[in-house]
């Protein structure tokens, strides 16, 4: 297991702590395959019944670890790890839920989009930076995000770069609750606990039919994969990235 993802088993309740504060608890490419894995092994674990996706610290994930994510996550024939964890995600036949402890940037907040419980801390917000990166929506955010709070509220998000944060993400329906930072963990793991007491096959039926667009979830997966990999590959992203490191305003051509 990675270092920087703490995995944690409690009254058959799992707890994912992203952690690695130094750097905003962005995410590595080991990362991510870490967090793969502990999802799949949870969704064919008899005995576990809930599982819960956290940050350390006051943020719950300022997304990919840019410098290590433009490096690629293996030869071209092998799946990302972060494709794997978002498939993971979306494939997991149990409950998964999510407590947003702070900032929820890039995939931070694309990965809630799968998760099926989605609760956060009063500090929480929520930021999709993609064009700003010169890179494109992920993990179906362009169909999902829309689903969820509205085409004009997505392409503010999306396009514009709007942050919204707890109290508007829970007007829009982003989220499910809001919970004072400093009870968030606590109120999650109850309601996680709940989760792990009520009937496992009705649990499982009843998440199948609330999402019954996964075919077109995976195709939308799918379409807006490759053309963030073209993008990734662009002299955009490039310079997106050069100028933040520089710490100056971007000159695209």
């Amino acid at each position: 297991m990675n270092q920087d993802i703490i995995i944690s088993t409690e009254d058959r309740v799992t707890t994912l702590t992203i952690s690695r504060t130094d750097k905003k608890n962005a995410i590595t490419q080991s990362m991510y395959a870490a967090m793969a894995d502990a999802i799949i092994d949870y969704g064919s674990d008899e005995n576990a019944r809930a599982f819960v996706i956290t940050g350390d610290g006051d943020m719950f994930t300022a997304g990919n670890d840019l410098q290590d994510f433009s490096t690629g996550g293996g030869s071209k024939d092998e799946i990302p790890p972060v494709s794997r964890f978002l498939y993971a995600v979306r494939d997991c036949p149990k409950t998964v839920l999510a407590a947003v402890n702070g900032p929820a940037i890039g995939v931070g907040l694309t990965m809630l989009l799968h998760c099926d419980l989605v609760y956060a801390g009063r500090s929480a917000t929520f930021n999709a930076p993609f064009v700003k990166l010169g890179l494109v929506p992920e993990a179906a955010s362009s169909l999902l995000l829309p689903a969820a709070v509205g085409m004009a509220v997505a392409n503010d998000i999306l396009l514009a770069g709007r942050t919204l944060d707890a109290e508007e993400a829970l007007r829009f329906g982003l989220i499910a609750r809001i919970y004072p930072d400093a009870e968030l963990q606590q109120a999650v793991h109850q309601i996680a606990l709940h989760i792990a007491g009520s009937a496992p096959n009705a649990l499982k039926q009843s998440k199948l039919l609330i999402r019954n667009q996964r075919e077109k979830i995976a195709d939308q997966m799918h379409a807006e994969a490759k053309l963030f990999v073209a993008q990734l590959n662009s002299p955009d992203f490039a310079e997106s990235v050069a100028a933040m490191m520089e710490k100056r305003t971007p000159v695209y051509g």
